[in-house]
């Protein structure tokens, strides 16, 4: 038996469930063995240095899989200018069905995107966010909580709340993203009123992600508690693991006159890529989010994701059905 809604039936997927668009961890390992397993893989576009790059990595996925794929593609600041409209043509030329959008100022993309048969989910943390990505024309809103990896917004507001919140305005399919592992989270998004979940940080600690195992292995022994909050003076929150580079950041942007410039050598992504590809926990920052404390093993994309379908069907079946008089 498998979940079968809206958001399966659109996407054309097994199981609710999507992986994360990850900077550095979204390649097609990762998200081919993700849609093998019926869910939907996600190959994050700016991982790939140049346009042509991310066509080949397109391919690679092609190869390892005939399910369906998407790919991630994010609009943030940035110190270099991104040829985001290079990067959207490659997606668009590639044949890709699916894209996950991310960021400011989508509407130029997803009206693109859209014009050429693409399924646009769009991932945000607020609902007014999510009710302008709808008259956008998106097919999918995917809400991030406060609980996430990565930028939880700056109005910190739990998905708990953020959920039902965007579940009782918006009248697309609702993805839960933030806080998810396991099958009692399938559950709880389900009742929030999403369709399915999105996992960043839980398919990072899995056998198929291009990772190094002692950041697996640190996601592992980490607990809820083990992130920080970086950036908020500047209203670009950031939630990573708790490591020393984080905590030093952490510290220099306590005092008052910080600047970026006092961190940025600091908080380059190329310093992250060095330390999730070598091991080296503490030479750059590490984006994972609170569901640290859920994740106690590093199983493959298949065991992973039968065990959430499998643990929420034990769940509704038999612990909630024995619960009702």
């Amino acid at each position: 038996m498998s979940f079968a809604n809206r958001l399966t039936g659109l996407l054309g997927i097994a199981h609710p469930v999507i992986q994360g668009g990850m900077m550095w961890v979204g390649r097609a390992e990762l998200a081919s063995a993700v849609s093998n397993a019926g869910g939907l893989g996600i190959i994050t576009a700016l991982t790939q240095p140049t346009p042509d790059d991310l066509r080949r990595e397109i391919d690679r996925c092609y190869a390892m899989t005939d399910k369906p794929f998407a790919v991630n593609l994010t609009f943030l600041p940035s110190v270099n200018p991104v040829p985001y409209s290079e990067y959207r043509r490659a997606i668009i030329e590639s044949g890709v069905k699916i894209v996950e959008t991310a960021g400011n100022n989508p509407q130029e993309h997803v009206e693109d995107f859209k014009s050429h048969g693409l399924k646009v989910l769009h991932k945000c943390v607020a609902v007014r966010h999510a009710l302008s990505a709808e008259r956008m024309g998106v097919d999918v809103i995917s809400i991030d909580g406060f609980e996430c990896a990565g930028h939880p917004g700056e109005d910190d507001i739990p998905g708990l709340i953020l959920i039902p919140a965007a579940a009782d305005k918006v009248k697309i399919p609702i993805v839960a993203s933030g806080g998810f592992g396991d099958g009692r989270g399938l559950v709880a998004a389900l009742a929030l009123g999403a369709e399915g979940i999105n996992m960043g940080t839980r398919f990072i600690a899995t056998k198929e992600a291009r990772v190094h195992d002692k950041v697996k292995e640190f996601l592992v022994a980490n607990d809820e508690r083990s992130t920080r909050l970086i950036f908020r003076k500047f209203r670009n929150t950031t939630r990573v693991s708790a490591n020393s580079v984080a905590n030093r950041v952490v510290e220099i942007l306590q005092h008052p006159d910080a600047t970026f410039e006092d961190v940025r050598e600091l908080v380059m992504g190329a310093k992250g890529r060095v330390a999730l590809e070598t091991g080296d926990l503490d030479h750059g920052l590490i984006t994972a989010g609170q569901v640290q404390g859920l994740i106690n093993d590093i199983p493959s994309c298949a065991e992973l994701i039968e065990r959430i379908v499998t643990d929420a069907r034990a769940i509704i079946t038999a612990r909630l059905s024995g619960m009702l008089s």
